[in-house]
């Protein structure tokens, strides 16, 4: 059980945990769930924290073969800028560890931005908590666990 889990349980949200054996040398989080759970790339998402030029701290949930775009990112959040959150404050306002930030269940609840490419999906995969365990959730769930929003994200999607 993770604080995602645990969130996802009290919402009465149906999900799937998929673990798998992490990687300790692994650079990439997310690449590796899809690797290890033979998942289409576009399916898992990882869970990118970054803060806005007012200094507060947003959710990006994009695939994981794809790279945020900030000033996407900034525009959907009103702001001017975006950067990357540091670790130890991405730590401390989730309650996660880098590589196992779920977007679920967080200490603080985020502003949580969700790639619309996930609109198309049936279920996808996001961090359940910890390195080496993933959960399966349905889009539209995800979005309300999270109470996010859908929005493009990544260079590769449309502005139309």
């Amino acid at each position: 059980m993770t604080p995602a889990t645990k969130a996802l349980d009290k919402a009465n949200i149906s999900y799937s945990l998929h673990e798998y054996q992490h990687e300790s040398n692994a650079k990439a989080f997310g690449l590796e769930a899809a690797e290890k759970l033979n998942l289409p790339l576009e399916q898992v998402f990882k869970t990118l924290v970054a803060q806005l030029d007012s200094g507060q701290l947003v959710v990006a949930i994009i695939p994981v073969d794809e790279k945020l775009n900030m000033k996407r990112l900034a525009k959907v959040a009103a702001a001017k800028k975006a950067a990357m959150a540091p670790a130890d404050v991405v730590q401390r306002a989730t309650g996660y560890i880098l590589g196992g930030v779920s977007p679920i269940g967080q200490k603080k609840r985020l502003i949580t931005f969700i790639d619309q490419s996930a609109v198309k999906l049936e279920r996808c995969y996001v961090s359940g908590g910890r390195r080496g365990l993933d959960i399966g959730i349905q889009p539209q769930d995800l979005i309300h666990a999270t109470n996010g929003k859908f929005a493009w994200l990544t260079d590769s999607g449309s502005l139309a």
